[in-house]
């Protein structure tokens, strides 16, 4: 960041964990590697003996899921390691928004959050904030395509990774049909802090 010959931004995206936990969730088995990844990051990076946030650390899981000590089913293996790397995320998140926080102005001038629910609501805004941001200039052949990406006739949450024009208005409330009030509540304990400081 400090190197002048490459005048790095940084841009992190944020999106309501509840919507990232229910889009994670419909695609839990295509998700199954890159989970056990994250949760391995934690354990890499926790210094050794219990874990801290022992507590935390079982919300996110299908009631019933460890009892006894157990390994979890294979029926709910993917749920386990999903629930888990949605935690670490969270976490690595608050770390990201308490260190912006407190970083030095030099810092400040390159790095910018968004959030995908405000890309959503005002695509041509938050698009020209952040060409202004990288210094870009803003073709109207890009506002035209961001409009198209995020205002298309059609909103599938049958295939998420699928890449096409929908109306991604929709993408952002879907969670509050397809989550149980106890998945809520859980990614609301376990993901909190960061949900505030985001003004989730």
């Amino acid at each position: 960041l400090r190197e002048p010959g490459l005048n790095l931004r940084v841009v992190q995206l944020f999106r309501d964990p509840r919507a990232v936990h229910n889009s994670r969730l419909k695609a839990r088995q295509a998700l199954l590697r890159e989970s056990i990844q994250v949760l391995r990051s934690r354990h890499r990076a926790e210094p050794r003996g219990p874990p801290r946030h022992q507590q935390q650390q079982q919300l996110l899981l299908p009631p019933g899921l460890l009892g006894g000590g157990r390994a979890p089913q294979p029926q709910h293996r993917a749920e386990f390691f999903l629930g888990g790397a949605l935690e670490v995320i969270c976490q690595a998140w608050l770390r990201d928004l308490l260190l912006a926080r407190r970083a030095p102005a030099w810092l400040r001038r390159r790095y910018t959050q968004l959030r995908y629910e405000d890309l959503v609501r005002e695509p041509r805004a938050q698009l020209r904030r952040l060409l202004r941001f990288a210094g870009l200039p803003v073709p109207p052949a890009l506002e035209t395509f961001v409009l198209n990406m995020t205002r298309g006739a059609n909103y599938s949450s049958d295939r998420p990774f699928l890449i096409s024009a929908r109306d991604a208005r929709e993408a952002i409330h879907a969670w509050r049909e397809r989550l149980s009030r106890q998945q809520v509540r859980q990614v609301e304990a376990a993901c909190g802090e960061a949900m505030s400081l985001l003004a989730y």
